[in-house]
């Protein structure tokens, strides 16, 4: 049961820091308390977990024009924010853990200013039929978020300028439609600026937990830890995690995802193996390189392989086993 509320509005636009400041939150999250996180990032293309920078982005354009490329903890695709899109994240202990109340928050907020707004799917949010708004999860032992956009006046020609979108993908998703059921809230109402929906969240984060929030308010020693943090998402170890040099690549999408597997052989054996995807689940590419790296080279052996996951996982390796 919630019985507290903190929130939290970053004053910066630093993406690293950013990120810093919500894995610190999440990490510190109390039993029975709530954490709404609100922040911007400039000129910035975030990609999921899991997924290959190179690909995803157009890495020195957008460095050149002095953006950001980060990476994030949740799963999920690459999206760009700039000032025209605020971002929130709940952090809350997994027990509380509610997906329905902690949207209804940002339902609650766009409704205050007469708009038709609802949930559909796993991860969007419309309003009047159009999407406004992406989430994306994360969990970790006894801790969780969900973190989302809300596009309020984002620039959307960047996005193409920035981001790399494979063929299959704009099949699958069908980009006219895409394009077309997109919407900037200020589209559908002037009044909604970043200001005025910050506002709105604030309130509407009060009404649906029938409590008072407090501001959070970092001290020194949440300060140091942050800077750490925040380091940690800065470095290329992290944001471009590293591409082994592998012979080996297969892709395939999936109705869950987009998956890229690089593998090396030595001997027979799969030696070496990473895993690219924006799965949404953040662990998916993780335990589909554990089940992989060390097994026989051979299709008849893979296929016999007792899985224990998921049925995305079982397709994967059966895919995988199908195209050696």
């Amino acid at each position: 049961m919630i019985k507290e509320l903190k929130i939290y509005c970053a004053k910066g636009t630093n993406p690293y820091r950013n990120l810093a400041i919500e894995e610190y939150l999440t990490f510190h999250t109390k039993p029975g308390e709530c954490i709404l996180f609100l922040w911007q990032n400039q000129n910035t293309v975030v990609i999921g977990k899991n997924q290959n920078a190179y690909k995803e982005c157009k890495v020195s354009k957008l460095e050149e024009s002095g953006g950001y490329l980060a990476r994030r903890l949740s799963g999920g695709g690459a999206v760009y924010h700039d000032l025209g899109n605020l971002n929130f994240t709940f952090c809350i202990r997994k027990e509380e853990y509610d997906l329905d109340r902690q949207l209804n928050v940002i339902l609650r907020a766009v409704k205050s200013f007469g708009l038709n707004a609802e949930k559909t799917g796993r991860n969007d949010i419309v309003a009047e039929g159009r999407k406004f708004s992406g989430n994306a999860f994360f969990s970790s032992g006894e801790y969780a978020y969900n973190h989302g956009t809300i596009m309020i006046d984002v620039n959307r020609a960047k996005l193409s300028d920035y981001l790399t979108v494979s063929a299959e993908k704009l099949k699958a998703k069908g980009v006219d439609s895409v394009k077309s059921r997109v919407v900037n809230l200020h589209d559908l109402n002037p009044e909604i600026t970043v200001e005025s929906m910050g506002d709105a969240l604030a309130k509407a984060f009060d009404e649906e937990y029938e409590l008072e929030a407090t501001p959070w308010m970092p001290g020194t020693d949440e300060l140091e830890d942050i800077n750490i943090r925040a380091k940690k998402f800065a470095s290329e170890d992290w944001r471009f995690n590293k591409k082994l040099i592998l012979s080996n690549c297969i892709s395939r999408r999936f109705p869950f995802g987009e998956v890229e597997i690089l593998y090396e052989v030595v001997e027979g054996v799969i030696d070496k193996v990473k895993v690219y995807t924006d799965s949404m689940d953040e662990t998916l590419a993780e335990r589909v390189e554990e089940i992989l790296k060390g097994l026989n080279y051979r299709k008849d052996r893979l296929i016999q392989q007792e899985i224990d996951g998921n049925q995305e996982i079982v397709q994967i390796i059966r895919w995988f086993a199908h195209e050696i």
